[in-house]
């Protein structure tokens, strides 16, 4: 027995190491083969909701009723939509005495659009696509509505996903947002800029805040008398490094433009929603749904789920993506990408473990 476990491990130990060789070869394939990806290589898909609710509701009421309740219910749904049909043709009809046909308003739409964010904020160069194809039909009277999750991430990479919300409002239309999980830090500078801005009860929301910390390895590298040459030009081009030794004077310039990255967050957030004391919750804390509504940090507690349900009631509801088909070394990188967002999920699913157990 102990030399059959010695020999499956040898082959166990051979098969990993071939595996891996494989995948660094690939690697080495994508990154000679990869390169800017062209234009135009996605394209938009729009899901109606009110019919996938229709489909839910018809399959539940076909295994429930029974048949001759089931069919009468099929006739009337059917009658009542030509009679709604019949109405509408009938009101774009020319007027009496009038030459002008008359315009109707059409019903009000719901854009639906989706953010999962992860520290590089990647799903930005699908948001704008979808913002600009919503743009090119929707008016004030429709409204446009982010599902939003998102822990934060990279400050440039947020900031551009914020400037995309931000030309819906400068359209004029109607932009709620909605949280069902998280949305902190770069994720509440999007949420911000909502004209409506819901949360589930446990949610969580806040953290305006800017945090940043790096590795620093000179003292290892000194002991084995390896020297590092740092060589800038510009006072302030390098202030702190992984692998030179850091001073005083570069901690201060570092921790100074960590400030004033703070205060052009807590600014955005002031000029989005007025209401809001920002001195009091720009500290880097979060807060739970019900307590981010008590600090008006959101306006209402829903779920998206029960949002746009009720709209479907009244309104036509799309759900739009772009999708994109990925090239072998986009579907390489994101693995790595996948791995690291991991690990910034579990030390934040830690650091909310204990808070929520420490009350």
């Amino acid at each position: 027995m102990t030399e059959f476990l010695v020999e499956y491990g040898l082959f166990l130990a051979k098969a990993v190491t071939v595996v891996i060789a494989l995948l660094v070869a690939i690697a080495g394939i994508a990154m000679v083969s990869g390169g800017r990806r062209p234009s135009g290589d996605g394209e938009i898909s729009v899901v109606c909701l009110n019919d996938e609710l229709d489909d839910m509701r018809h399959c539940l009421e076909e295994a429930v009723l029974d048949k001759a309740d089931y069919k009468a219910q099929l006739k009337a749904e059917k009658k009542q939509g030509k009679a709604e049909e019949k109405a509408r043709k009938k009101e774009q009809k020319k007027k009496p005495g009038s030459t002008e046909v008359a315009v109707e308003q059409h019903q009000k739409r719901y854009y639906v659009l989706d953010f999962d964010g992860d520290i590089h904020a990647s799903e930005v160069a699908q948001l704008r696509e979808q913002i600009s194809a919503v743009l090119t039909l929707a008016d004030e009277h429709d409204e446009v509505v982010l599902r939003l999750e998102s822990p934060g991430g990279l400050v440039h990479a947020y900031g551009l996903a914020a400037s995309q919300l931000e030309r819906i409002r400068r359209q004029g239309i109607p932009l709620t947002i909605c949280v069902d999980q998280v949305a902190a830090s770069g994720g509440y500078m999007m949420a911000c800029l909502a004209d409506r801005l819901l949360a589930a009860p446990f949610a969580v929301i806040g953290s305006i805040g800017v945090v940043a910390q790096m590795p620093n390895f000179h003292r290892l590298l000194k002991k084995h008398d390896v020297d590092v040459e740092v060589l800038t030009a510009g006072e302030y081009k390098r202030t702190l490094t992984m692998f030179g030794e850091n001073t005083d004077k570069g901690r201060e310039k570092f921790l100074e433009e960590l400030e004033d990255t703070h205060e052009l967050f807590k600014d955005f957030v002031a000029e989005y929603r007025s209401e809001l004391n920002v001195e009091a919750v720009a500290t880097g804390e979060i807060w739970f749904g019900k307590r981010a509504l008590e600090m008006k940090l959101v306006d209402e507690l829903m779920t998206s789920d029960e949002y746009l349900t009720k709209a479907c009631e009244s309104s036509d509801v799309f759900l739009i993506r772009y999708e994109v088909k990925k090239t072998l070394q986009e579907r390489i990188s994101d693995i790595g990408v996948h791995a690291l967002d991991r690990t910034f999920a579990r030390i934040w699913e830690q650091g909310l473990k204990a808070r929520f157990m420490s009350r």
